[in-house]
């Protein structure tokens, strides 16, 4: 048996409110946890689920483990980053402090506290997989200030069956389509702050104006979708 793990982390803004979700479960129990911050970005949050997860982890029968993320960002770092940081002094080899230090401090604790073989495993978001759709809607609730019902209990009693890693095909090709859209060339980016809406040619100026606010934004690849995006944002 291994306890199972599945961590996510978002912020509305990046930087902006964030939040973080995590599920830990053995063969006996599941706790489900989360928390959230006034301002921050995506990858520390997406380090607070991983710490967390692995702090409670370490409270828990030691067993192999098996963690769960949709963040690169964070496999990367503990796989593969972390021990040329530590040996310049946390410095990158662009002679740069290393980002998030803090936290990959304590990813690094955490993890050494487990005392067990941690297997670090990369899923897709938002394609439908059962634990990662779950922990993706604590942190996202959390990020926006939504009440959140944490489990904390018996295996058998938990409803979201996490045994069930397949995907969710029309959720994986809408994905693909998302992102074949987002590497298009912009035609301009609109952005809606206040009830003001504002076109923007290039995406250092969309980012400049909503950058840590409460806005919408949106990019246009052609001068139709440029209109009906303007009239969406103007009308709602």
């Amino acid at each position: 048996m291994e306890i199972t793990i599945y961590t996510d982390g978002a912020s509305k803004g990046n930087p902006g409110r964030g939040g973080w979700g995590a599920l830990v479960a053995n063969a006996d129990t599941v706790c489900e946890l989360g928390g959230h911050e006034a301002h921050t970005t995506n990858n520390r949050m997406e380090l607070m689920a991983a710490i967390e997860a692995l702090r409670y982890a370490a409270t828990l029968p030691a067993q192999p483990i098996a963690l769960h993320t949709d963040s690169s960002y964070v496999i990367n770092g503990i796989t593969k980053w972390v021990k040329g940081w530590q040996s310049r002094g946390w410095i990158t080899k662009e002679k740069k402090e290393v980002l998030n230090q803090d936290l990959w401090q304590a990813l690094v604790a955490a993890k050494e506290a487990c005392k067990s073989h941690i297997d670090w495993r990369y899923v897709g978001g938002h394609i439908g997989i059962v634990g990662n759709e779950r922990v993706d809607v604590i942190a996202s609730d959390f990020a926006v200030g939504e009440r959140v019902e944490l489990y904390c209990g018996s295996r058998a009693g938990y409803t979201i069956d996490i045994t069930v890693t397949l995907h969710n095909e029309e959720k994986k090709e809408k994905k693909a389509a998302t992102k074949s859209r987002s590497s298009a060339k912009a035609y301009s980016y609109i952005s809606k702050v206040d009830g003001s809406v504002e076109v923007h040619k290039t995406w250092g100026e969309c980012e400049a104006r909503v950058r840590g606010k409460q806005a919408r934004f949106k990019k246009a690849t052609s001068a139709a979708e440029e209109a009906a995006i303007i009239k969406d944002f103007s009308t709602t």
